[in-house]
C-alpha cells in the first residue's frame, strides 16, 4: 500500500510539472488568475479537483 501511495505522489508531481514545462507563459497566467480568486473560489476549485480525482480513481480501480 505504501508503494502505491508513493507511486501516486510521483505521478501527481509529473502531471503537475507538465504545464509549466510545456507552456510557462500559460502557467503564469493561470497562477495570476488563481491569485485573484477569493477563498470561496479557491475552495470550490479544490473541491472539484478532488471530486474529479476520486471519480477517476474509482473508474480506474473498478
Amino acid at each position: 500500500m505504501g508503494s502505491d501511495l508513493l507511486a501516486a505522489l510521483a505521478l501527481m508531481l509529473v502531471l503537475e510539472g507538465l504545464l509549466p514545462f510545456a507552456s510557462p507563459d500559460l502557467f503564469r497566467r493561470l497562477l495570476q488568475h488563481a491569485a485573484q480568486l477569493d477563498d470561496r473560489g479557491l475552495r470550490i476549485s479544490g473541491l472539484m479537483s478532488m471530486l474529479i480525482g476520486v471519480v477517476l480513481l474509482y473508474l480506474v480501480r473498478h
